[in-house]
C-alpha cells in the first residue's frame, strides 16, 4: 500500500446523513437530508463535541444533502472553525480528497463532508484495509464520521494514519 501524507494532524471523514430519493425533475445534486437524516445529522455532532474533536476547517461538499450535514455542526464550531464548500467534492474520485487536503497546509485538523464511495475509498487509503474494514464492516454508513490521526510510526500496512475513532449518526 502506498502511505498517503496530507499535511494535517488530525483528519475527519464524514458521510453525509440520510437523504431522500430525488423527485420527479429533482437532480441529485439537490436531495435535501430526511427527517432520519437530520437526526443523524444531529448525534453525529453532538457525539463529536462530547468527545472534543474540533476541526480547524469544515470542507463540505456543494451538494445539499452535505451542506445541511455539515450545518449540524455549525451552531457548535461557528466561532472557532471556518466553513468551506467545495464543488469538487461532488462525484469525484478519492485522489480529489487528497488534492484538497494537501493544498490546507495551514491547518491541522480538516473535516470533510462528501459522498460515498470516495469517502470510503479514502478511509480505506488512509487508514489500511484491516483498520477500515473493522470500522465499516457494511460500507461507511450515512452520517458516519471517522476520525483519523496520523501515526507516530509506521503501522503494520505502512500507512501513515491510524484510526482513533468512527461514530456513527
Amino acid at each position: 500500500m502506498t502511505s498517503v501524507t496530507p499535511p494535517q494532524n488530525r483528519i475527519y471523514l464524514l458521510r453525509h446523513a440520510k437523504s431522500g430519493w430525488a423527485q420527479p425533475g429533482e437532480r441529485d445534486f439537490d436531495r435535501a437530508l430526511n427527517d432520519a437524516g437530520r437526526q443523524e445529522a444531529a448525534s453525529v455532532a453532538e457525539q463529536a463535541i462530547e468527545r472534543g474533536y474540533r476541526p480547524d476547517l469544515i470542507v463540505s461538499s456543494t451538494a445539499r444533502r452535505c451542506r445541511e450535514t455539515a450545518d449540524a455542526f455549525r451552531g457548535a464550531y461557528a466561532t472557532r472553525t471556518e466553513f468551506r464548500y467545495l464543488d469538487e467534492l461532488y462525484n469525484c474520485p478519492a485522489d480529489s480528497y487528497f488534492d484538497i487536503l494537501g493544498a490546507l497546509k495551514d491547518y491541522g485538523s480538516v473535516m470533510l463532508v462528501g459522498h460515498n464511495p470516495s469517502i470510503e475509498e479514502a478511509l480505506f487509503l488512509l487508514a489500511g484495509s484491516e483498520a477500515a474494514q473493522a470500522a465499516v464492516p457494511e460500507g461507511f454508513p450515512t452520517a458516519g464520521l471517522a476520525v483519523l490521526d496520523r501515526a507516530a510510526a509506521a503501522t503494520p500496512d505502512n500507512s501513515a494514519w491510524m484510526l482513533a475513532d468512527f461514530l456513527a449518526g
